[in-house]
Parts: C-alpha cells; structure tokens; sequence
C-alpha cells in the first residue's frame, strides 16, 4: 500500500440519459453491477489502496445518492432494532466500509465536468487529489498510477487505455481479403479516467459553471505540456448505456477481473 492517501473526486452528476428506461431514473452512478452501484466497485478499488476519502459534486438526482449512503449500513448487514427506536440499532458483522469518509454537496444538473472538479478541488484542503467518472471501472494499479505522477512532476496525469474493436477488422489487398482479426486490440489510446491532478491543475478549471473537463481543461493542460498519461493494459470498460451495465454483470458472474480487493 502507498504510504500517500488522498481523496478521490467522483463524478456522478451527469444525467445518463444513454442508460434508457431500463435504469428505471436512477443516476447512473447507481445503476448496479453485482447488486452493488457500479460507484460502489469504484470506490472499493480506491479503499483497496487505502484513498478512502470520496468527495461528491452531486448533479441529477443527488438525492438519492445521499440516500443510498446515509442508509447504507442498514441496508447492507444484519441488524437488529426495536421499531420505537429505529435509530438505536446493533450490526451483527464488521463492516469494511466504515472507515469511508464522504463529502457530498450540489453542484448544480447543469454543471459541467470541469466545473464540478473545481468546486471539489476548492473544498479540499490538499496539494494532490484524484479524479475519476463515476461510471469506469478498471483493475487499475493506482500506486503505480501515484508513482508515475510524482515522478514526471506535471500538474496531471490522465488513464490511457487501448480498447478492443466492438467489431471484427477485414484486412483487404484491393478487393483481396488477406485477413479477418476478431474484434482485435485497438493501437490508439482512449481516456480511461483516473486522473490524478495537483491543486495548481485548478488554474486550468476556471470560468463558469460550464466549462468542460475533456475539451477545454484537460486540452489546455496538454497545450503547456502539463498532462501526461499513464498506460494501463489490464481490464477497463465504461458503462454508457445498458447494455454495457448488462456486459458488466455478466462479467461480474465470470469473476469480475477489476475486483482486486477482498
């Protein structure tokens, strides 16, 4: 374990409007994998290395996010109460996730990516800080990720990713076909999230309420040469829509290869 904790920014404000009536109006972030919000196995990989404190700008349905953690003791172990006292209750097993510390405030629906990490970067007190979407989930080594951004000393520090084709790829010589690859490894790089930035990466989240996280922050920090990336080559996949939360459940059965904890 990295002997450096530092909080984890989630976002989890977005509509989620691709997740389609089947997500039944909940945020995205809650939409469940495993009977756990894929939020949860997010949060799980960063408790894993010992970042326990989350940090929510909360955006469309906030509610129940504050919901689903204030009753989260209750709704996750065995317990036993008395129904004129149902705030007096005894939990019969230990639970992993006590020690979690969250932060949440309303950041406003309409509120971009980049303004929604800058009003959660100016409420923590702390020189480094990670940032990642509420809705990726990644085997990804984050004290590596960590080393890697202390030691090339630039103010952030993105996840790249080759992601395989959806598709299967036809090779042609002319109108000859000289190969068929089944849904191979793309060569280009996508942006897989968990980033990690330094407080001084702010100076680049300013404006108002609508400036964008990827366009215009993350573009204007590469444009100085302030953003590097770290290559990650094991499992990741986004969840979209529902089709991909479908995927993930599937997955999940089949031993869910970004589960690293216990």
């Amino acid at each position: 374990m990295t002997t450096e904790t530092l909080p984890v920014i989630l976002l989890v404000g977005g509509l989620g409007t691709r997740m389609g009536p089947e997500a039944e109006g909940r945020p995205k972030a809650l939409v469940e994998v495993g009977g756990r919000p894929i939020v949860w196995h997010i949060m799980k990989l960063y408790a894993h290395y010992g970042h326990t404190h989350f940090v929510f700008p909360l955006g469309y349905r906030g509610d129940w996010l504050r919901r689903y953690f204030l009753d989260y003791e209750a709704l996750m172990h065995d317990m036993t109460f008395t129904l004129g006292q149902p705030d007096r209750r005894e939990y019969h097993r230990a639970n992993q996730e006590a020690e979690w510390q969250l932060t949440m405030f309303d950041a406003g629906i309409p509120t971009n990516k980049g303004a929604r990490v800058r009003l959660a970067g100016e409420r923590l007190n702390a020189e480094r800080f990670f940032v990642t979407y509420g809705d990726g989930i990644g085997d990804v080594d984050l004290n590596a990720l960590l080393a890697f951004h202390r030691s090339h000393g630039k103010l952030a520090t993105l996840t790249g990713y080759q992601p395989y084709s959806q598709y299967g790829l036809v090779d042609v010589d002319g109108n000859r076909i000289t190969a068929l690859r089944e849904k191979p490894r793309l060569t280009n790089w996508v942006n897989a999230g968990f980033f990690v930035f330094e407080r001084r990466a702010l100076d680049y989240l300013q404006g108002d309420d609508h400036v964008d996280l990827e366009k215009e922050s993350l573009a204007r920090l590469a444009a100085d040469g302030q953003l590097m990336m770290f290559r990650h080559t094991g499992f990741w996949a986004s969840m979209d829509t529902f089709k991909e939360a479908q995927t993930l459940n599937e997955l999940w059965d089949e031993g869910a290869p970004w589960k690293v904890w216990k």
